[in-house]
């Protein structure tokens, strides 16, 4: 699926991190695949995946976040993002208010959200709120 409508696309691991970055991740979450995270986005309880991607090489490399959603027997994927790629992390964060690292801008999640984020350089926050994506820079 994820190859077919992302091609040459690929699951960012552990083993892209740089050693710094690894030891960032595996502190705040374990040995969880850095690429990889299940969350209930959509506040349905479908199950749903949301996964960081690396496709492209050198100046051309971009990583994407995508959502892929279980709706009966078939899988729903959408591209929430992409960035240039410092192979960025995922994981996913409880309900709640967030606000943006200039204070511009807050939004308050009803569900679990997902965190986009490129360590030592950028990291977004997205949400599921009144039938659309809303999202927020956590830093920059």
């Amino acid at each position: 699926m994820i190859g077919h409508e992302f091609p040459g696309a690929k699951l960012i691991t552990l083993s892209n991190l740089s050693e710094d970055h690894k030891k960032l991740y595996i502190t705040d979450h374990g040995n969880n695949c850095p690429g990889l995270t299940k969350v209930n986005f959509y506040g349905d309880g479908n199950p749903t995946w949301a996964m960081a991607l690396s496709r492209g090489e050198n100046e051309k490399q971009r990583a994407l976040l995508v959502v892929a959603r279980q709706e009966g027997q078939a899988w729903k994927t959408k591209q929430l993002d992409s960035a240039p790629s410092s192979m960025p992390v995922i994981w996913s964060e409880k309900p709640g208010k967030y606000t943006s690292v200039y204070r511009e801008k807050s939004l308050r999640a009803p569900n679990p959200v997902i965190v986009f984020c490129g360590y030592n350089s950028w990291a977004v926050v997205y949400a599921w709120i009144h039938d659309k994506v809303d999202k927020v820079w956590l830093s920059d």
